[in-house]
């Protein structure tokens, strides 16, 4: 193709993917507006809804920010509404200086929720021209620079710097540059991270003597230096130094909603696994090094279920020959699956399965409807602890408020029962058959699979999930 062809042809195929992703047409102040207008800006989906309070805080100031700068930036902004009805979305609308994804196709604004992962609002997507994600949080990119100093706040790339502070002086960043890296994301005010510290040291110390080729990079939250020192003097590893410009550029970069989070590098900073802690946490002993996210995910560590509908497997009664049985067909799918995500970008559905009777996996009966279990005796020895607040039984879920005593684990274990459940775990569970059922957390919806958990059996339920035939659940 001559230059001038191509330019044409990538044109149309950005505008397709806009079209595919947003639909032919967009509401407009006057009128509608064809998608394809949109061709070659960078786009912000703007998520919100008139009854959110913090949405009509933050509404006046982007429309201000869009007005005064950065429309003419190149940026558009299109309004995905999550008012109750239609009148309260043209009220709401009538505010605004951009364009909106019709109301009335409620469909594709729960397509987009899903596909940008949006749990709350106000929540701002920035896309490319193409429709491929510049970042999820756009509300902070645009917050932080009004003006659109850097836009259109392409992500920095991420780099280790020049050197970290060791137990024995500077350590130049150069010495760990082959090495598997943990970014250790942890602060001493935080219960559950002084509770994961010691487990993730004594663990460090056998990987080292091992020979394992990886380093540990305590990335801090620290409110004040001292308290930094203070927590650090407890570390074996290396860390970035208090308050350097890497602590905040990570947190954005690897989107660190919460603390403690291990984020996994292999040697080339390529990322392996954004939320490592719960696949450390079932193998300390490095057996599974470098910690790859598990196809089918524990239960108990339901690190992004959230993602995408997620496929659950409750087998807590079941033999462990029995449960490998039923893995060895869920895998089969989850594989397929993983390949496809690393081919498009995008996670289809994700896999868990609950192995042992556990707080997570006991909510998930709870939620959907299942027969309760007691839970299973917790690995440590428990203690009465004192605290009626700020902690949650990890049996039945339930607030510590509403529980009637406190049993905490001896061990440095981030685990509570309450007496109730301490009374009850370890006893003898009734045999039930695997039960499978989709999570669609997004929705708030659930569904029921009926037989035996088969590939077969999997791939049918989805095709009737996919097609709109099952019979959905509220939780």
């Amino acid at each position: 193709l001559k230059p001038f062809k191509l330019f044409r042809l990538l044109r149309r195929t950005m505008a397709s993917a806009l079209v595919d992703l947003l639909g032919p047409k967009l509401a407009g102040r006057d009128g509608e507006v064809d998608t394809s207008s949109l061709d070659g800006k960078t786009i912000g989906l703007y998520f919100s809804a008139h009854w959110c309070p913090p949405c009509r805080g933050f509404t006046p100031k982007l429309a201000e920010w869009y007005q005064k700068d950065l429309q003419s930036k190149g940026l558009e902004v299109v309004f995905v509404s999550s008012d109750r009805d239609e009148d309260a979305f043209k009220e709401y609308f009538a505010e605004m200086p951009w364009v909106a994804l019709p109301y009335a196709d409620r469909s594709r604004k729960e397509q987009l929720s899903k596909k940008f992962k949006v749990q709350g609002i106000p929540s701002f997507v920035l896309l490319n021209s193409s429709g491929a994600v510049i970042t999820l949080d756009g509300r902070s990119a645009v917050s932080e620079d009004p003006t659109g100093a850097n836009f259109p706040w392409l992500p920095e790339p991420f780099s280790l710097g020049d050197s970290f502070v060791g137990k024995d002086g500077d350590v130049p960043a150069a010495s760990i540059a082959g090495k598997v890296k943990l970014l250790y994301f942890s602060a001493h005010w935080c219960p559950p991270c002084r509770g994961f510290t010691p487990q993730l040291a004594k663990a460090y110390a056998t990987w080292k003597e091992k020979g394992m080729n990886v380093e540990v990079i305590f990335v801090s939250g620290d409110k004040d230096q001292s308290s930094f020192d203070e927590y650090y003097g407890e570390m074996p590893w290396i860390a970035v130094p208090f308050e350097d410009k890497r602590c905040k550029q990570w947190n954005k970069q690897f989107e660190v909603s919460g603390i403690p989070t291990v984020v996994i590098l292999d040697t080339d900073n390529s990322v392996i696994n954004k939320d490592g802690r719960g696949t450390i946490a079932g193998d300390f002993e490095g057996k599974t090094f470098p910690w790859h996210p598990p196809l089918i995910g524990d239960l108990e560590n339901p690190s992004g279920i959230q993602d995408a509908p997620a496929i659950v497997a409750l087998m807590e009664t079941q033999t462990e020959q029995e449960q490998e049985q039923a893995l060895s067909e869920l895998r089969v799918l989850a594989e397929k699956y993983r390949c496809e995500e690393k081919k498009t970008g995008e996670t289809k559905y994700v896999f868990f399965a609950a192995k042992t009777s556990g707080s997570t996996s006991g909510r998930v009966r709870q939620m959907t409807k299942q027969q309760s279990l007691p839970p299973a005796k917790h690995e440590h020895s428990l203690a009465v602890a004192d605290g009626n607040t700020g902690w949650g039984c990890d049996g039945c879920s339930k607030s510590g408020d509403e529980c009637k005593g406190r049993n905490r684990c001896t061990e440095g274990c981030d685990f509570d029962l309450c007496d109730d459940c301490l009374a009850e775990s370890g006893k003898a569970i009734p045999s039930l058959p695997v039960k499978v059922v989709l999570l669609d957390l997004a929705s708030q919806w659930f569904y029921e699979m009926s037989g035996d958990l088969t590939t077969k059996g999997v791939v049918d339920f989805l095709g009737e999930f996919e097609g709109g035939k099952l019979v959905k659940q509220e939780f």
